[in-house]
């Protein structure tokens, strides 16, 4: 289904949508971030935004969460309270191309050998309603180069391309898609042949935009194993202050702790939750022993690019970097991914 939608009109169907709830960027002083948008307050959403911090990934991955909550006495057996994602469909609106490639990485991650209920409830009632990059939303963004594209459909139920003159073409590419299109007095309109011939335009216009680059990405796999041993990872990682910032904001981390947070009333009353963790901290890979694998910033930096990757081609036949170039643009001392790569 290809449908044009006016740019005023998109208020008019997020109201429509009112069994859902909806998430979009809305714009916080010189930043945007995927929020929750009132049913009422639609106008507050900025399509017109660039690389949101965090990425839109906490809608379904969320910081922190609950598993389940625990109280008992020294006499009585342990309750367990469990805690799973509200059954509620919610819509990411306006998720770029390459945040929505990371979600669909985690899919694959979180439904592979152990499904994970949490994650996967939480997935299965959301709506991704993508918007194409006319422009990089960041000067470092390098999606081309990871397989990844300005207008790429991985993972979208939706697509939306902005044509100017006020429109939008909307693409619907699952049924979930049809679904939050037909929504009562439709707001859409079918596409013009001259409209379908523009949207195609930008979307190869869009391509020449991205300037970032890695190099020979063919043969990335065979160099990165080349320069395991190499000091060139004590010179690139000599900056890194340990702040996890790189991570924080990926789209497609998702490495997590696991934690029983005990109440100050009582010890055997609490909650176990779950937390994002970070691969750049020293204690990530503390044994119980008291052993460090990796107690060394070089060989945090090493796991996290032969991660990225060289371990998730391994693994899954996909690169784990979708290319949104955020761990560029914000390291505070300016560890570069793509610079790094192009060395080896």
């Amino acid at each position: 289904m290809e449908k044009i939608i006016t740019k005023q009109s998109v208020p008019e169907w997020i109201k429509k949508l009112e069994d859902y709830t909806i998430y979009a960027p809305i714009k916080n002083e010189d930043s945007w971030s995927f929020e929750v948008v009132e049913p009422r307050q639609p106008e507050v959403i900025d399509l017109n935004y660039l690389n949101s911090s965090p990425s839109p990934k906490k809608v379904v991955f969320p910081p922190k969460e609950v598993f389940f909550e625990f109280t008992g006495s020294i006499y009585d057996r342990m309750e367990l309270k469990e805690t799973l994602p509200e059954g509620r469909p919610q819509v990411i609106l306006g998720i770029r191309p390459c945040d929505a490639a990371a979600i669909s990485r985690m899919d694959e991650f979180f439904s592979e050998d152990v499904k994970d209920p949490y994650y996967l409830t939480r997935r299965e009632n959301t709506i991704l309603v993508g918007l194409v990059c006319n422009t990089p939303p960041s000067p470092n963004c390098f999606c081309t180069s990871v397989g990844g594209s300005p207008h790429g459909k991985t993972g979208l139920d939706i697509l939306m391309t902005d044509l100017g003159d006020d429109l939008y073409y909307v693409e619907s590419l699952t049924q979930k898609g049809v679904q939050i299109m037909d929504v009562p007095d439709k707001p859409f309109r079918q596409a013009k042949s001259e409209e379908r011939s523009k949207m195609r335009k930008i979307h190869t216009d869009s391509v020449k935009n991205i300037t970032r680059e890695i190099k020979d990405m063919d043969t990335i796999g065979t160099r990165l194993d080349n320069v395991f041993n190499s000091s060139l990872w004590e010179e690139e990682s000599m900056g890194c202050l340990r702040c996890g910032i790189c991570t924080y904001l990926c789209p497609s981390c998702h490495c997590f702790d696991v934690n029983d947070e005990i109440s100050s009333t009582s010890p055997l009353e609490g909650k176990r939750v779950r937390t994002w963790d970070n691969c750049q901290f020293p204690d990530f890979t503390m044994h119980s022993s008291g052993h460090n694998p990796r107690p060394e910033r070089a060989s945090r930096l090493r796991q996290r690019i032969f991660h990225k990757i060289r371990y998730s081609q391994q693994n899954f036949n996909n690169y784990l970097c979708t290319g949104c170039g955020r761990c560029v643009s914000n390291c505070p001392v300016g560890i570069n991914m793509i610079e790094i790569l192009n060395k080896i």
